[in-house]
């Protein structure tokens, strides 16, 4: 009955077409194809778009806190997606909000994300400085970027297009950022062009959005506290710290092993759909809020920042660097490719893939585009240094940790 009532209360909120947002939101940079037969929503459409995208695919090798994993169980970002549609799904059915679009935002929500988290993330912003590329490099925007000028399907003919998604789903995509600490959350009432907005500015345009803003803080606590246990980092004191931080705030004992992702997930969901209403907006109660914080904190200082991921944050980056330069290195516009193409014995595999990526992305053979059917949007001009740079370091934000790795001992080999 107590569910009844929160879907009667988000009715009139959720992302229906008699909702006054409902244009705005469905409206695509221009028509797609559709199959006579076709029975999904715009949504559904956006999600199986995004489900065929080959960012989707290579989420499975991107990891989490542990970079570059060979451990089987320890959490890579597709299974974090995976997590965030889940539960965003299972809220908006809850609050009676559209689950098609929330799950789909969840799915695209970080297909922009670089190798090794968000160390890499750091290191690329780094490069986007140095190099007079903007001031910053944030992956919900290098998501919205991928989704819209990246990625592409074949249509009908067999022709490689750009996904063209909704605007509420672009949206939601590009404003999902769950790092922010905030209660009371509700969508904004304006458009905006997404091309020009800054990290942080805005709330979603919709309340699904919203959901998935809420849905990746969820995902990502219990999960990393798995992981550490995987790794056994955590030092008896600082486990009994934790202990305790749940144990206070749920008012009951629990063994360790309950200190996991289904147990907290559960815990957030239910209080996130018992203390939300329209009025308000979505939010918990002050005790799993503070919960939440709480063990937000103890991840940063205890897993996050382990001594023993210094190495390696130093190793990413010094490949990151590596693979930027060895790039820049062979510009000379048009010759480009061919001298790429001169180096493939010695680096067969990231001469042949950055200049695959040139001829897709780039005006550096519009023949050569034509014969492989590429008719998605060119993005950048051979001719200009800047925008060849820009190919580079979307090309490295696209990579996955071992293939980053993989392509810089390629480098370094003789």
């Amino acid at each position: 009955m107590q569910q009844d009532l929160l879907r009667k209360q988000f009715k009139e909120e959720a992302l229906y077409p008699e909702n006054p947002k409902w244009e705005a939101s469905i409206k695509r940079a221009y028509k797609i194809s559709k199959n006579e037969y076709d029975i999904r929503s715009e949504f559904e459409r956006d999600n199986n778009r995004i489900l065929h995208s080959t960012a989707y695919r290579r989420l499975k090798d991107k990891t989490q806190v542990f970079f570059a994993t060979n451990k089987d169980h320890i959490c890579t970002r597709i299974e974090h997606v995976n997590h965030v549609a889940s539960i965003a799904r299972a809220v908006s059915k809850s609050l009676g909000l559209n689950a098609d679009l929330a799950e789909a935002i969840a799915m695209g929500h970080d297909l922009g994300h670089t190798p090794f988290g968000h160390e890499g993330e750091r290191v690329l912003e780094e490069i986007v400085v140095a190099q007079g590329l903007g001031t910053i490099f944030w992956h919900e925007k290098n998501s919205l970027r991928f989704i819209d000028w990246i990625e592409t399907l074949p249509n009908y003919e067999g022709k490689q297009e750009n996904l063209n998604l909704t605007y509420a789903v672009r949206d939601g995509i590009v404003c999902h950022c769950g790092e922010v600490d905030e209660n009371f959350l509700k969508p904004r009432k304006e458009i905006v062009d997404l091309e020009t907005m800054q990290k942080g500015k805005y709330d979603p345009y919709t309340y699904e959005g919203c959901v998935v803003k809420i849905s990746d803080k969820i995902a990502y606590l219990g999960r990393d506290i798995e992981d550490a246990f995987e790794y056994r980092i955590l030092r008896d004191y600082q486990i009994k710290e934790l202990k305790q931080i749940v144990e206070n705030l749920l008012k009951k004992k629990i063994p360790l092993k309950e200190i996991n992702t289904t147990t907290l997930m559960y815990e957030f969901i239910k209080d996130l759909c018992l203390n939300s209403n329209p009025e308000d907006g979505l939010n918990f109660s002050d005790e799993r809020y503070l919960m939440m914080n709480q063990i937000k904190k103890f991840n940063y200082e205890n897993i996050c920042r382990h001594k023993r991921l210094k190495p390696f944050k130093a190793y990413a980056k010094l490949i990151l660097n590596t693979i930027f330069e060895f790039l820049d290195s062979y510009y000379d516009k048009s010759f480009t490719c061919k001298k790429l193409g001169r180096e493939a014995i010695s680096f067969p595999t990231i001469t042949k893939d950055f200049t695959d990526w040139l001829i897709k992305y780039s005006n550096i053979s519009l023949q050569e585009r034509e014969r492989r059917k590429f008719h998605n949007i060119i993005i950048y001009d051979i001719d200009e240094h800047q925008q060849y740079k820009q190919a580079i370091v979307d090309f490295i934000s696209s990579m996955t940790d071992h293939y980053a790795i993989k392509v810089f001992e390629e480098i370094i080999s003789f």
